[in-house]
């Protein structure tokens, strides 16, 4: 193949350093456009990665019929408006997490993707792990039997990064839908993606942002600002599947725990496993349960491994005209599980589907 895909980048936050670093990595990639509000900003990343043209307003960068696809890195409420508008200027697209902030959009995005015949990736960037990748194939050769049951847990005691990540009119949400969705899209995506039945959650907002606590450190956005939190610190839910497994999921931004905590478990009628904070599994063997430890390059979930194996998976399905590893349509029922959490906890009763 002597033809490179031609790549541009919207946004220029700390998300999408990953992206950025990943194309520059992958030799089936020209990056040759940069967009962001701040000129300036999008000049300086445009210089450090080697890309030609600047632009400060994504319609621009869509016009530009030399792009062919691009990454979608800017905040959670332009997700939709910017992923139709590139699927219907032709663009293939990659868009971080989460899809949308509603269901009615992430519906219309659906929408125009099927319409425009282009590929559209959703970021969720666990599912590329190559431990995540692993543990499927395992479910998916029945080494764990039915998979009935999970349960995760992603904990931070102090970690709520401010500026629009606690703004809920550009988030959409607070720790749930900003990193509750990574665990909930994998263990959907490990247990095969079953249809969902019901949803019941909870949602609290008691602690504020604790910007006056001293002593530890915590990434904050660019735009951090303390005075600003219409988010939730913590939620938790039970959902419910057609098939009769069942999730149960807590995340919370600060919680008056005593650390912070990642935990991933899925349980199975011949075996279990985790994959947070590191992999291993549970398994049977001539009436002995045993505990295996896989020889693997990372123990626990690799930051950089995943996004290169997102990038490259994304570049493969738009070269090859495959289905991406998550497509339209895992976003849109992400999106309606995320939704149905805060609904169940605004009308205090389960959401059924």
């Amino acid at each position: 193949m002597t033809e490179k895909l031609k790549v541009g980048v919207i946004g220029t936050g700390s998300i999408s350093q990953a992206h950025l670093d990943a194309y520059k990595n992958n030799p089936a990639v020209e990056l040759i456009a940069i967009c962001d509000q701040v000129k300036e900003r999008a000049e300086e990343v445009a210089r450090k990665y080697g890309a030609s043209r600047v632009y400060t307003d994504y319609r621009e960068l869509l016009a530009d019929p030399d792009v062919q696809a691009i990454s979608i890195c800017t905040w959670n409420y332009t997700h939709a408006e910017i992923s139709i508008a590139a699927v219907k200027a032709g663009k293939h697209v990659l868009v971080e997490k989460p899809l949308a902030m509603t269901v009615e959009q992430a519906l219309e995005i659906q929408a125009a993707v099927r319409a425009s015949g282009r590929i559209l990736q959703v970021g969720f960037v666990r599912r590329c792990d190559p431990n995540a990748q692993m543990l499927r194939q395992f479910a998916e050769s029945g080494e764990f039997g039915e998979l009935y049951y999970a349960k995760a847990s992603l904990v931070r005691r102090l970690g709520n990064p401010g500026g629009w990540f606690a703004d809920k009119s550009r988030s959409g949400g607070g720790p749930l839908i900003d990193i509750g969705v990574h665990v909930i899209d994998l263990i959907w995506y490990l247990m095969g993606k079953p249809k969902v039945k019901s949803v019941s959650g909870n949602v609290y907002a008691k602690l504020g942002n604790r910007s006056n606590v001293t002593g530890l450190s915590f990434y904050k956005a660019a735009d951090y600002d303390p005075t600003v939190n219409t988010v939730e610190d913590m939620a938790n839910a039970l959902i419910r599947f057609e098939n009769g497994a069942s999730l149960l999921v807590d995340v919370s931004y600060t919680l008056h725990a005593m650390k912070d905590e990642s935990s991933v478990k899925v349980f199975g009628t011949k075996g279990g496993f985790e994959i947070d904070p590191e992999v291993q599994y549970t398994t049977e063997r001539h009436n002995t349960i045993i505990n295996v430890t896989p020889q693997t390059d990372s123990r626990g979930f690799n930051f950089a491994k995943a996004f290169q194996a997102e990038i490259d998976l994304f570049v493969s399905a738009v070269l090859e005209g495959k289905e991406p590893i998550s497509p339209v349509e895992d976003g849109v029922e992400i999106t309606k599980i995320l939704r149905a959490v805060y609904e169940s906890a605004e009308q205090g009763k389960e959401i059924q589907f």
